[in-house]
Parts: C-alpha cells; sequence; structure tokens
C-alpha cells in the first residue's frame, strides 16, 4: 500500500505534502503486522529523545499495540540538556507510556577515559551506539523489539551514526520526509512544544540539526524527494532550486550511500548471503 503524496507544480521549490490521516492508519497496520503477526512479539521498545521522530513513532506503536505494551527509555549523557528529558515525559503522559530515565554517562565514561582525545562526533557516535546497546537489552528482557525513530531525510543525507539510529530492525518513518513527518504530528495531536521546537541531537549546547546540514529540512526535501524522481541538478537550478543547497545535498547523498546498505560481504559462492540466498519473503 502507498499512501498519497499531494503532487506540488514542476516550478513549485516547496517539499512533498502526506495525507496524515492514510500514512497513519497504513503505519499502525504495519507495526501491528510486523510485531504481533510476523514476529509473535507485543511490545514495544522506543528511545524517547523529547523530540519529534521518537515521538511520533511513539504515537504510532500507541495505536497499533496500545500504551501498556510500549516502553519508552530516556537515554541521557551528563551534558543532555534537561529540557529534552522534560519534552520526553511530556510525550509519554500525553500517550499514556512508562518512561524509564537510564544515565548513560557511566558507561560512556568508562571508555572514554582511555580515550579521552576523541572529539565531539566521535563522542556523540559512542552514546549514540550506547543507546543502542541499552534498547536492545531491554527489548531482550521485555520480549520485545526495539523501533527505530530515523526518517527518510536524515537517512538519505546520512545524518545518522551506522550501527546506532539505523540498528532497529523495524522503521515506521523511514520512508517519510522530515516534513512529513511535522504533518503526521500534528495530526497525531502532539504536545506543540515538541512540534515547533528546534530539532537537535543534543550532543552540545546549541547544536541543532539544521546548523550541522547547513540548510532547512523543508529546502533540503523539496530538493531530494525531486532527486528521486530523476531530476538533476541542472534542472532543478533551474527550477529555482538554490546551488548551494542543492551542492550540499548532493553531496551528503553521494557521499553517504555506503551507510544505507548492509555490510558488504566478499561473495566466494553463490550462495552468499544477502547477496544470492534470499528467502522468498526477502524479494
Amino acid at each position: 500500500m502507498i499512501y498519497p503524496v499531494h503532487s506540488i507544480p514542476l516550478d513549485d521549490c516547496r517539499p512533498p505534502r502526506l495525507d496524515a490521516a492514510v500514512a497513519t492508519k497504513w503505519l499502525t497496520a504495519f507495526l501491528r503486522d510486523e510485531l504481533v503477526v510476523r514476529r509473535n512479539l507485543g511490545h514495544a521498545v522506543i528511545g524517547l529523545s523529547g523530540g519529534i521522530d521518537s515521538a511520533v513513532t511513539t504515537a504510532l506503536c500507541v495505536r497499533a499495540l496500545g500504551a501498556d505494551h510500549v516502553s519508552c527509555f530516556a537515554l541521557p549523557y551528563r551534558t543532555s540538556n534537561p529540557a529534552s528529558r522534560a519534552d520526553a515525559q511530556l510525550v509519554a503522559d500525553s500517550l499514556g507510556v512508562s518512561l524509564r530515565t537510564i544515565d548513560i554517562s557511566a558507561a560512556v565514561d568508562g571508555y572514554l577515559q582511555v580515550e579521552a582525545d576523541a572529539d565531539t562526533r566521535r563522542r556523540g557516535n559512542i552514546m549514540a551506539r550506547m543507546r543502542m546497546i541499552i534498547l536492545f537489552d531491554q527489548s531482550a528482557k521485555l520480549s520485545g523489539l526495539p523501533i527505530g525513530t530515523g526518517n527518510k531525510t536524515e537517512r538519505l543525507l546520512g545524518y545518522f551514526t551506522w550501527h546506532a539510529d539505523d540498528a532497529p530492525p523495524l522503521n515506521p518513518l523511514g520512508d517519510l520526509f522530515k516534513t512529513q513527518v511535522w504533518e503526521l504530528a500534528r495530526f497525531l495531536r502532539l504536545p506543540a512544544q515538541v512540534i515547533d521546537k528546534a530539532p537537535s541531537a543534543d550532543l552540545e549546547a546549541g547544536q541543532t540539526d539544521e546548523g550541522d546540514l547547513g540548510l532547512s529540512y523543508p529546502r533540503a526535501d523539496a530538493i531530494l524527494s525531486r532527486m528521486l524522481d530523476g531530476v538533476g541538478d541542472a534542472e532543478l537550478l533551474e527550477r529555482g532550486f538554490d546551488a548551494d543547497d542543492v551542492a550540499i545535498v548532493r553531496r551528503r547523498v553521494d557521499g553517504t550511500h555506503w551507510k544505507r546498505h548492509l555490510p558488504t560481504t566478499a561473495m566466494l559462492t553463490n550462495t552468499a548471503i544477502n547477496e544470492f540466498y534470499l528467502r522468498p519473503v526477502d524479494y
């Protein structure tokens, strides 16, 4: 099933729109089918950061499974903004789900004691991967499954930590642009405080996603959606898109292609897993 996206005039530079009602119905069915029917699991485990992506993911899981079958975890580091934890609690309260806080500072610092020269990027990756270790372990404890929260924009731009944000086996938002996630959040009536704040990985004071990327999400989504439709860079410029924005998006998409694939296997036989050996469900 494909959810309808509103058509955009060729010379319009807006990002794609979304039929939020249809998308909600489809994603709810997807989660219920993948968790309960295919995997015989009835519990979702989510890292609830206080941001919009994890908030929307939680809301969809509640619709699919019920609040009693959704467990959320706030996983702050000692430098994390306390406002993020407060926003996570606001979302949890609005949806009626449990929220447990597990501070990752001791675990992360245990490694950083022997890697004191790690820069901000490395430290952020370590934190992201530690959070995923906890979510997978809690899933084992609760007989559930960790649910991914990454959106299509982040995935295409490579704005995520490999084997961390992308690690969960289910991802309801992976085919939604960031601007479409905002539309879904409004339809789901999530707290305005969470919807309206600037997206941030919360790695350091004042850090924002759009500051890191060098352009806004709406501008990125408008370009990405047309690139995926086969529109070349020259034609994007003819349609009125900014040359610097197009260059940023193209460089990120091309430079992070490897992050969107399973590890590359050196093939020695015609039964290499994920190369040749596939079950019918894998096609």
